[in-house]
């Protein structure tokens, strides 16, 4: 790996959910939108919201909130979708993520980052590549990539295909 991805992997984007401070790798990240009206998929999985529009084609949108085992998530004026690329089977993928808040990009030094505990934690750890400490505060470094199985990227884009007319 050059200097160059080394410097780019360690800047992350941090957000909140039930306030806890997660984080993702910077590359992963495509924009960050205001919340835009989503429409919604018959049979949809539960966490999946449905589907928005950007730049003339059709994004999933996921409300990790339920994807983690958390209460659906509440809709405020920091509500935000961030747009991700994630990597399943070799294939690249583009999903929306909702976030109660996002607030910045930073630099995680690599001492900076700790193995996930393997107990005591509220989620499940196999979304998670690390834990950071940023100043006082702890921050959740999501692997995106493993966020959603396999069958998991097979059911929604199932659900889609028929959602959507031919052609799309």
């Amino acid at each position: 790996m050059s200097t160059e991805q080394d410097a780019l992997s360690s800047q992350h984007l941090t957000f909140r959910l039930e306030g806890e401070l997660f984080a993702v790798e910077v590359a992963k990240v495509r924009e960050v939108l205001d919340l835009v009206p989503i429409t919604k998929v018959p049979r949809a999985p539960n966490y999946m919201r449905g589907m928005i529009n950007v730049r003339g084609k059709v994004v999933p949108v996921v409300d990790l909130h339920v994807k983690f085992g958390m209460p659906p998530a509440v809709n405020s004026r920091d509500t935000r979708i961030i747009v991700l690329e994630v990597e399943v089977l070799g294939e690249q993928l583009v999903v929306g993520a909702i976030a109660d808040a996002v607030h910045e990009v930073t630099e995680l030094e690599p001492g900076a980052v700790e193995a996930v505990p393997r107990i005591g934690m509220h989620w499940n750890t196999e979304f998670m590549k690390g834990i950071g400490k940023r100043h006082e505060h702890f921050v959740i470094l999501l692997d995106v990539n493993r966020v959603f199985s396999v069958d998991e990227v097979v059911e929604v884009k199932d659900v889609f295909d028929e959602a959507l007319p031919a052609g799309h």
